[in-house]
């Protein structure tokens, strides 16, 4: 499962300082305590246990599963019979007990720069609580679910926290999600409140957040559903009395006065603000909520396996699936792994750029950072807003120390050179990590050359929306790092808890070098328990293809050394003349060479094998897409690779179809590609123009 030992060519990337004050164990440590929490997982779970308040302890097995379909109902039970509150020991915990209420939870940095807000532990548990009372007033017990739907501000935190603090169950959704998208989670989860905002700005372009629930909450209503209640932040409106005014026309923010800035910590640029609809039947303002809410809230005591949250899939590939989670395990890992795979260190400023509309945002923005009495950064904005430099502004500004980001944003912002990254110090960074996507070479080693000058190490994390926190992914000082051609690809090891197999297409477990089918032997703490209202889906979905074990969808290959390389979506693998072909590593090779700056590879018929490669590549800017780009791309995959992934068609694709959390929708690209104009729902789409153009630059030979 995990190496024997670091192959002698191994080296460790990062600074010996690092080395040194780490928590994370030596390699050797690590594989003793592997070893223990895959044979004696109630032994090293529980010592972190420890760590956490329950206000009864665990009566039953500290796991229990079953991962066969033929052996009866799939399940995960983790401590069974203890009862915590997840609240209650992320904020209470760490003001009273760890004397950190003074200490900063969140340094807010919103899409303006200058608009910033500083929140400590006790602030925050103060707004917690005051929070919590507002929804018990609304008739919210435990058990209800509650939608939320606002943007990256310090309330959308309070509203999550305040809905495990009385035992309901949050469902949030991503703010840049359609009114289609919401009503369907809405209805899908059965969600008795909606919690929203007046709108926010992502660069220059205007949200109007609450006009989308709105007509989410009138489709609902069309279809037989009722929300009785929305509850309305104020974020760009200046007066909360102003914001229950359905006539009040837009108008320009006046720039602040100091002494606004004293009251509110917040500075905007001048926008104009958004006239919002009210609907006095339905809508409440938050503020005046807030207002005469006691900041006192006992929590509610909780099963260890009573629901925490909901978040649904993207549905990049499907109908978005509703996957839930539970109180105990999942505090456990995500704590744990938060804790080790960023070395966490008391006086570290840690900054994760992801929404907390998606799953790292829950993982490693709210639950695991809080659980160990973090200081993390909360990011409104974009990345390239109001220039290029944004990210590491923030870094210097904040002295941001750990930095977990997405491939997609690092190749976006490679496109622009080494200038803007170079012209801030980024001394403070000691920790680099991505997620959401294998990243390729050329990206990995950027990020580790440019943005970490070589000296941090980048943890390449592996996980998923149903494992809830990271499953493969190297230790900081602890797993070493390859030199040489391999150190800029995807390596990875289990983390505690975790046994990866890797399976061909009968079922039968592959050993030493080999590749195929990526599952799980066994559960961890804070895997998915199943999916919202329809426990069967979950069951097919993950359990039916190969009985006895988990089944991510990925594919992956496993090296003589042990290192495991993950080679992207099994639907994302061709099979041409009867040889597998990874997706992810077909555009790897394309944007390696120097001119292409993001390429995405599908899969389409043919008559003889099956199916032909059909690559879609984006160039660096100022330059041109011709025959002789073509033919120098086919060759570079071609030696890369091998002959049987040369790429039939090549097209220049000026942009790619891509979700707002910046996946790209393959399947519109199999669509383009099979030139077939029925794209089915695009409305997760953040530039639906981009597909009209891509039809346009179809390859003229691909009819």
């Amino acid at each position: 499962m995990i190496p024997d030992k670091a192959p002698k060519e191994d080296v460790f990337h990062g600074s010996e300082d690092l080395r040194r004050n780490a928590h994370v164990p030596s390699f050797e440590k690590y594989k003793e305590l592997y070893v223990q929490s895959v044979e004696n997982p109630a032994e090293f779970w529980g010592a972190i246990a420890k760590d956490f308040f329950w206000k009864s302890q665990h009566t039953g097995r500290f796991l229990d599963y079953n991962f066969d379909v033929t052996k009866g109902e799939i399940f995960v039970k983790c401590m069974e019979g203890a009862t915590t509150n997840i609240c209650y020991n992320l904020l209470d915990l760490n003001v009273h007990e760890r004397k950190l209420g003074d200490k900063v939870a969140f340094f807010w940095e919103g899409n303006e720069p200058g608009d910033e807000l500083t929140v400590t532990y006790r602030e925050l548990l103060q707004m917690v609580c005051q929070f919590s009372n507002v929804l018990k007033s609304q008739g919210v017990k435990k058990g209800d679910r509650v939608s939320i739907y606002m943007p990256m501000v310090v309330e959308l935190v309070v509203a999550m926290l305040a809905c495990v603090r009385i035992g309901a169950v949050h469902s949030i959704v991503f703010a840049g999600f359609s009114a289609e998208s919401l009503c369907e989670r809405i209805m899908d989860s059965q969600c008795s409140l909606l919690i929203t905002a007046d709108g926010f700005y992502r660069g220059e372009k205007l949200i109007n957040l609450k006009l989308l629930a709105d007509e989410a909450l009138q489709k609902c209503r069309d279809k037989g559903f009722l929300i009785q209640t929305c509850i309305v932040l104020k974020h760009l409106s200046t007066d909360p009395e102003a914001l229950v005014s359905s006539h009040s026309p837009p108008a320009k923010r006046a720039c602040p006065d100091l002494e606004q800035k004293k009251q509110t910590g917040k500075v905007r640029k001048a926008h104009p603000v958004p006239q919002v609809p009210w609907n006095p039947d339905v809508d409440l303002c938050w503020h005046m909520l807030m207002k005469g809410a006691s900041d006192e809230c006992e929590p509610e005591w909780c099963e260890s396996e009573d629901p925490l949250f909901i978040l649904y899939t993207s549905g990049s590939t499907g109908k978005p699936k509703g996957v839930l989670h539970t109180v105990s395990g999942y505090m456990l890992y995500t704590a744990t792994t938060f804790k080790l795979v960023f070395d966490h260190q008391p006086d570290d400023i840690y900054w994760c750029t992801a929404d907390i509309g998606w799953i790292t945002g829950h993982s490693y923005i709210t639950y695991g950072p809080l659980a160990n009495g973090a200081t993390s950064v909360l990011f409104e904005g974009l990345p390239t807003y109001p220039d290029v430099s944004r990210m590491w502004d923030i870094v210097d500004k904040y002295h941001v120390t750990k930095f977990y980001t997405a491939p997609t944003a690092i190749r976006l912002l490679m496109k622009f050179g080494n200038e803007p990254v170079q012209k801030y110090k980024r001394k403070s960074l000691k920790v680099l990590g991505t997620v959401g996507e294998p990243i390729n070479p050329e990206a990995w080693l950027w990020y580790y050359s440019v943005v970490g000058e070589k000296r941090c190490p980048v943890v390449d994390t592996f996980w998923q929306t149903e494992t809830g926190g990271h499953v493969l992914t190297p230790l900081p000082a602890a797993t070493p790092l390859k030199p040489g051609s391999a150190v800029s690809k995807s390596w990875t090891f289990p983390f505690f808890g975790v046994v990866p197999a890797i399976l061909n297409e009968s079922g039968e477990e592959l050993e030493g070098p080999s590749e195929g089918y990526l599952v799980f032997k066994q559960p961890w703490p804070g895997v998915m328990r199943t999916v919202y209202g329809n426990h069967q889906r979950f069951e097919t979905t993950y359990f039916k293809k190969f009985p006895g074990y988990y089944v991510t969808g990925d594919g992956c290959s496993r090296d003589k050394d042990g290192y495991y390389w993950i080679t992207g979506r099994i639907d994302d693998m061709l099979n041409v003349s009867g040889h597998l072909l990874s997706t992810a590593e077909v555009e790897s090779a394309l944007v390696e060479h120097k001119a292409v700056a993001e390429a995405a590879a599908v899969g389409r018929p043919h008559p003889v094998k099956g199916e032909s490669l059909y690559c879609f590549v984006t160039l660096k800017d100022g330059l041109a897409f011709n025959q002789t780009l073509e033919a120098e791309l086919k060759k570079q995959v071609r030696e890369k690779i091998g002959a049987i992934a040369t790429p039939d068609y090549i097209q220049n694709a000026p942009g790619l179809p891509k979700t707002r959390s910046g996946k790209i929708m393959r399947r519109v690209l199999r669509k383009i590609a099979c030139n077939e104009k029925d794209l089915g729902d695009i409305s997760t789409l953040a530039d639906a123009s981009v597909v009209d153009q891509l039809f346009q630059n179809r390859c003229c030979s691909a009819v």
